[in-house]
Formats: C-alpha cells, sequence, structure tokens
C-alpha cells in the first residue's frame, strides 16, 4: 500500500467514477479535539457487543454508541446534555462543510490497539442513495486501510493516519467499490473515537 502524510487542507485519496475519498487533517482544532474527545470518553455509556464469525459468538473488537439527529439538527434525547452539544457542532460543522442531510451518529471508542474494525463497506440498504459517510476522528491517530473489494485489480490500496480533528469523507459510491478498515496494532496505542456520521433512508 502506499502511505500517505497528513495534509493541512482536504485532499482527494481516490477520485474516480468508481468512487471519491478525501481526507482533511486539522478539520477541527486540535484544543478543540481533545475537548470532544474528552467529554465523549467520559459521558457516554459504551456498549459492548458480540457477533457471529466463523460459526461461534465473539466478542466486537471496540465499544459503541448510536444517536440520531432530527431535522433541525437536535440529538435525540438518550443522548446526556454534553454529549448532546458535542454531537451537535461536529454535526452542524461536518454538514455545512459537505451538504448532506446527516441525520445518524455512530461513535466507536477504539480503547487501545487490541480494538479493531475489519475490512468491510457499508451496508448500501442502510445509507441514503447518494449521500456520503464522513467520519470525524478524536484521539490517538490510527491507520486505515482503503483497498478495492474486486480481488486480482491492479488498484493499489492507501494507507492514511486518521489524526484527531482530521476529517475523512467517502462518496456512497466508493462503498460498491472499495473496502476499508483498521488493522489490529501491537505499537502502544491510546484511545481513539470516531464519529460516524449517515444518511439513513427515511
Amino acid at each position: 500500500m502506499s502511505q500517505l502524510a497528513l495534509f493541512d487542507l482536504s485532499v482527494p485519496l481516490l477520485d474516480s467514477e468508481r468512487g471519491k475519498v478525501t481526507y482533511q487533517a486539522g478539520f477541527v482544532s486540535a484544543g478543540e479535539a481533545a475537548r470532544w474527545f474528552a467529554i465523549l470518553h467520559d459521558t457516554i455509556e459504551w456498549r459492548a457487543t458480540r457477533r457471529m464469525m466463523y460459526e461461534r459468538e465473539v466478542d466486537v473488537p471496540r465499544v459503541t454508541a448510536h444517536f440520531l439527529l432530527d431535522t433541525a439538527g437536535r440529538v435525540d434525547a438518550s443522548a446526556p446534555e454534553a454529549v448532546a452539544d458535542v454531537l451537535r457542532v461536529a454535526a452542524e460543522r461536518v454538514c455545512a462543510a459537505i451538504g448532506a442531510p446527516f441525520n445518524s451518529i455512530g461513535v466507536n471508542l477504539y480503547r487501545d490497539g487490541n480494538d479493531s474494525v475489519a475490512p468491510h463497506h457499508d451496508t448500501l440498504h442502510d445509507l441514503a442513495a447518494g449521500e456520503p459517510i464522513a467520519l470525524l476522528s478524536l484521539g490517538a491517530t490510527r491507520r486505515m486501510a482503503i483497498r478495492p473489494q474486486a480481488k486480482g485489480t491492479a488498484e493499489r490500496g492507501i494507507a492514511i493516519d486518521l489524526a484527531a480533528g482530521s476529517l475523512l469523507v467517502m462518496s456512497h459510491s466508493s462503498q460498491l467499490h472499495y473496502l476499508h478498515g483498521i488493522a489490529k496494532t501491537r505499537t502502544p496505542v491510546g484511545p481513539r473515537i470516531s464519529l460516524a456520521l449517515r444518511v439513513r433512508p427515511q
């Protein structure tokens, strides 16, 4: 995989008829990213889940939470006030930058290098047609790998370090042709929170 450095402005990682992925370092300032991380990390009631893999049930290697946004950008009542304030401001900022009517925020906590997410694409029937997915990173930097779904293709994969305050945006069509994931690492690494903003069908 080719390794990309961090950039101060939004840069295209992929841009073709198969899909577009862009990355922007510093979308949120370092101080604000640190404050948001502390509030979410310490206030959210994180949920551990299990799933079936290779005919046995295993722990999902991260903990999660999920919140809805209404048409006015308000976070659903299940969120504590401090969490709702952070998510509302984050969503407003991302919506303004991208122009997508996000109505769902998945919050994922990667506690250390043992937490990960396997290469995957988002389930298309859970996404509004044509709308992007935005990932806002807080906390420790973790490396995301993006690679073509098709085997045997000459197209190379990409590795990008998702720094605190950065924003990664994936087009809807990219989910048809590419997989993305974050591998476990033996390198000591602190916790990371990912805010995954999506437009769910109404």
